[in-house]
């Protein structure tokens, strides 16, 4: 018998391969890079955030998105969106104009005087519109995309409402996730 009885017996032990620990390849260095910088946007307490989406809205629709865009400039957020007389466009230009009318930019995709009278009357006091007559020969569609895109580089965040059968729309939230822009999708259908 033994003197101490206290003794424990022996735990199995398990064993840690270490070598696998040391490797880090570029692909985990680069997300662990982007999750912190999509984690500091997040944090930021003033953001540039875009807001695109489909023109065919139900009004209530267009309230929310008013409401919210107005709640997001009053919180010291840019946002960034383009034309449109009716729809997502529309309602965050009314939004924003309601809050604070300098914390709007809106990216035309041609020219003002290319746009429908009612959206030239909607754009009336906008501080910040930027026009593209480099494009006033392309149609609206691929305009649309090229401004789309523009809008999504100078954003951070990006705030989409769109149907499910939305490709330009869809096309342009892949884009802002591969540009590793913050991305909050809305589907209305």
């Amino acid at each position: 018998m033994s003197e101490n009885n206290n003794e424990q017996p022996l735990q199995p032990s398990i064993m840690v391969p270490l070598d696998d620990l040391d490797k880090v390849s570029d692909d985990d260095i680069d997300k662990v890079d982007t999750l912190a910088q999509e984690l500091a946007t997040i944090r930021q307490s003033a953001k540039r955030i875009a807001i695109i989406g489909s023109r065919n809205l139900a009004i209530t629709h267009q309230q929310i998105i008013e409401t919210l865009t107005t709640s997001l400039v009053m919180q010291g957020n840019t946002i960034i969106t383009s034309g449109g007389s009716s729809g997502t466009n529309a309602a965050a230009i009314r939004g924003a104009m309601k809050a604070n009318p300098e914390k709007l930019k809106v990216i035309l995709p041609q020219t003002i005087g290319q746009q429908p009278s009612d959206v030239q009357d909607q754009l009336i006091g906008v501080p910040n519109i930027i026009e593209h007559p480099d494009r006033a020969m392309m149609t609206l569609t691929d305009a649309s995309r090229i401004c789309n895109r523009e809008i999504i580089d100078e954003c951070q965040q990006l705030i989409c409402f769109l149907s499910h059968t939305s490709n330009t729309l869809h096309k342009a939230v892949d884009f802002a996730e591969e540009s590793h822009k913050v991305v909050t999708v809305f589907y209305l259908d």
